[in-house]
């Protein structure tokens, strides 16, 4: 594990965070290693005999993963090389293409530390899919559902890690009719590539029990679902073209500009084929 300190962005910032969550530090999982995060770290370092300076090195990295007594996921749940060659074979793309796409779109893991799938709940497709099974949202809005049921898009709920199956779970028992707990689990991004629920019965999944089962598999599982996605949206044929920003365009949003995932992509593309 690389060596991370306030301000760094990346996919080991947010493992930190998951794993001081664990730990029962109350931290927002992400990619940013903030100042709570800072302060989180220099306690931990302090409790367990390390120099407190608030940089996680490979001593830090090592008593963390100690104490938390975690394994990530057993080798036979992580995305392999075959995983990568199959998709590769069955979409009739090449390998880099394929390689550039994993390394730039998909969440650095697919799974928490505690061997669930990585998730994200979104509260306003929440209200979305129970207005789509005829349910009016407007008779559980309270101030308890405030965080799990609401109209627009907010990031201000999210918490990450392992906090968003509680919020999950939250709006799937806010009533005893099978339909909440379909809309609910039809609400959350599900996995490496973070495929909506409600995506499921569009990409050939029976319900959104059987395509959350398959979540729960592996992270191969989460790369087909990936293949799904792309060739339900048309968007194989941009990669096929090596139309990056296109693609981009089509899979991020207006926003990959500002997130650069066009030269990302055609960056990373370039050193898998080199």
């Amino acid at each position: 594990m690389k060596t991370i300190r306030l301000g760094t962005k990346s996919a080991e910032v947010n493992y930190l965070n998951e794993l001081l969550q664990k730990l029962g530090y109350p931290l927002l999982v992400s990619n940013y290693f903030s100042p709570e995060t800072e302060k989180a770290v220099r306690d931990f370092q302090l409790n367990h005999s390390l120099v407190v300076d608030g940089i996680v090195g490979i001593k830090t990295w090592s008593r963390l993963l100690e104490i938390a007594n975690v394994g990530y996921a057993s080798n036979n749940k992580l995305l392999s090389e075959q995983n990568l060659m199959d998709f590769a074979s069955f979409h009739n793309l090449e390998l880099a293409i394929v390689k550039a796409v994993n390394e730039v779109e998909s969440g650095g893991k697919g799974f928490l530390v505690d061997g669930r799938p990585k998730i994200l709940f979104e509260g306003h497709v929440f209200w979305r899919e129970l207005d789509k099974r005829n349910i009016n949202c407007s008779n559980y809005v309270n101030n308890d559902t405030q965080n799990i049921l609401y109209q627009s898009y907010t990031k201000k709920y999210y918490v990450g890690g392992s906090g968003e199956y509680d919020r999950l779970e939250k709006a799937a028992d806010l009533n005893p009719d099978a339909l909440f707990r379909e809309a609910a689990y039809s609400s959350a991004s599900w996995g490496l590539y973070q495929i909506m629920g409600f995506n499921a019965p569009s990409l050939g999944y029976a319900s959104i029990d059987e395509f959350v089962e398959k979540m729960y598999l592996n992270e191969g599982e989460h790369l087909k679902a990936f293949g799904l996605f792309l060739e339900q949206n048309n968007l194989i044929r941009l990669l096929k073209n090596k139309n990056w920003a296109e693609f981009a365009l089509r899979y991020n949003g207006k926003g990959y500009k500002t997130n650069r995932y066009d030269e990302k992509l055609m960056k990373a593309y370039a050193r898998y084929s080199s």
